[in-house]
């Protein structure tokens, strides 16, 4: 049997290009689906035809219900090792395998400190003002001898960490796992949650989300933050109060974010965060990298050539 492959997600259109695809020619037909119906109805309708479905990360969810309505679905592969848009459970319970890939692991490090540089000194104010044909608009701020807290010392955190040490920063850190120890070993100081909050001159978070990470930066943990400092996130959007956030930002206690991520995405044309001008926001791109495509969409298509030879790799259920 052809299968009928669909790669989901595509919104850039990038796909086909990022590496060879004919190497599946033996085994189905392959469609890039960039634009898409997000309504539940249309989605089934539209996704109703494949037997295997690659998904970029958690841009569409796949709930029990969802899965329940595409009988024909048998396999589905996602970037990454951890996928919360897909319910696990109900695709073991309807015969659907899922399997991931690794991730490049310097991607979103590299947007985080292009974020947190960007921001301290003001690029796109600066660089927008120069275009419509002004000159030295204000004060850049600095790194050097500044303190970077960091919520959560994972991966992710680390490589941010080697960056601001590089910068002369003080890096601190607190999660609910992390210990003294722990941080000593790369570095860091480990404080309280409101040492954290209350030191950091530029505050990244850099946690998994689940239960008891969301919400975790609320409208207390931002009032403990000095007034001129920044917030970073290229983690989660609802790891942040969003409300308490645009609060703060809206009132001045707080200098400035630099997101990747948000509640909603996309976000909504007309959410605050897309106008405050002491904002610069970009469309989840943490991961958005030529490098990382490449390994992702290279690792979905060995996941399928082996689920297909009856010997599944990198299964997540």
């Amino acid at each position: 049997m052809t299968l009928q492959i669909a790669v989901l997600d595509d919104w850039q259109d990038v796909a086909r290009d990022v590496l060879d695809w004919s190497v599946l020619q033996s085994i189905g037909q392959v469609s890039f689906l960039h634009d898409y119906p997000t309504d539940p109805a249309s989605l089934i309708q539209r996704l109703h035809p494949f037997q295997v479905i690659l998904l970029m990360r958690e841009r569409t969810r796949f709930d029990a219900a969802l899965l329940q309505a595409l009988p024909q679905l048998k396999l589905l592969l996602t970037g990454g090792m951890r996928n919360a848009a897909i319910d696990l459970t109900a695709a073991s319970a309807l015969g659907i395998q899922v399997c991931g890939s690794d991730s490049y692991k310097h991607a979103a490090p590299e947007l985080t400190w292009a974020l947190l540089m960007a921001l301290t000194r003001n690029l796109l104010g600066e660089a927008n003002a120069l275009r419509a044909g002004h000159w030295q608009q204000g004060l850049g701020g600095d790194l050097h001898g500044k303190t970077l807290g960091l919520l959560g010392l994972g991966s992710i955190g680390q490589k941010v960490a080697q960056f601001a040490q590089v910068f002369g920063m003080r890096v601190i850190a607190w999660s609910q796992n992390l210990t003294a120890e722990r941080a000593a070993a790369v570095g860091v100081t480990h404080v309280s949650k409101q040492q954290l909050f209350a030191q950091a001159d530029v505050l990244s978070v850099h946690l998994v989300l689940s239960e008891r990470s969301r919400g975790l930066v609320d409208a207390q943990a931002l009032a403990w933050m000095k007034p001129e400092a920044l917030l970073v996130n290229t983690a989660r959007g609802p790891i942040v109060d969003e409300a308490a956030l645009i609060e703060a930002l809206q009132q001045g206690r707080l200098a400035g974010a630099a997101l990747d991520v948000f509640d909603q995405e996309p976000l909504p044309v007309e959410h605050p965060l897309r106008h405050l001008p002491n904002v610069l926001a970009t469309p989840h791109i943490g991961y958005v990298s030529r490098q990382n495509y490449q390994l992702f969409f290279s690792q979905m298509i060995e996941d399928l050539q082996a689920w297909h030879a009856g010997k599944p790799i990198r299964l997540l259920n």
